[in-house]
């Protein structure tokens, strides 16, 4: 993403995993609009409903989001079978 780390309750990691199935079926089926959309939403949401953390603060990372113009075959190599963000 580029623009840092986010924290996430439990109830918003149901939401942000939904919008990560929808990104690992665009890389499924090699739709790079399809990927494209998905990948910029899922930026979207977690940047929306995530609590930013400070900077100055090191914490290890639970999955990392490409950046949106990533192409799908750059995002297979990054998915396992959960999609971007672990369940």
């Amino acid at each position: 993403m580029g623009v840092g780390q986010f924290r996430l309750t439990d109830e918003d990691k149901e939401a942000v995993n939904s919008v990560d199935d929808k990104v690992l079926e665009a890389v499924e089926s090699g739709d790079q609009a399809a990927f494209t959309a998905a990948l910029q939403a899922l930026c979207d949401l977690v940047q929306k409903v995530g609590d930013p953390v400070p900077d100055d603060e090191f914490v290890g990372s639970d999955a990392m989001i490409p950046d949106p113009e990533t192409s799908v075959n750059e995002a297979k190599s990054m998915l396992t079978e959960e999609g971007l963000i672990p369940d």
